[in-house]
């Protein structure tokens, strides 16, 4: 079958299926780029991390620390509407 073929075929059987199609996997950003974001140091998010006021951080393992995405534009979207 030609890969034209197999194409078409397979966007018709997900159009009859009624197939919903998985979410999208969580964004994982770096601290440069949440830096860059909210506009605080460092030291001023680990600060905010350990009283309760700014999303937490996951480990990816060694030194990669990451924090999802969403969870940082919900916390400026916050801020800027106070």
């Amino acid at each position: 079958m030609a890969p034209a073929q197999l194409k078409t075929e397979s966007s018709a059987l997900l159009a009859r299926a009624d197939v919903t199609p998985a979410p999208p996997a969580p964004r994982l950003i770096r601290l440069p780029e949440v830096m860059s974001r909210v506009g605080l140091k460092r030291s001023a998010i680990y600060q905010r991390m350990s009283e309760g006021r700014f999303p937490k951080s996951r480990s990816l393992g060694g030194k990669c620390t990451v924090w999802v995405e969403a969870e940082i534009d919900d916390w400026v979207n916050s801020v800027a509407a106070r």
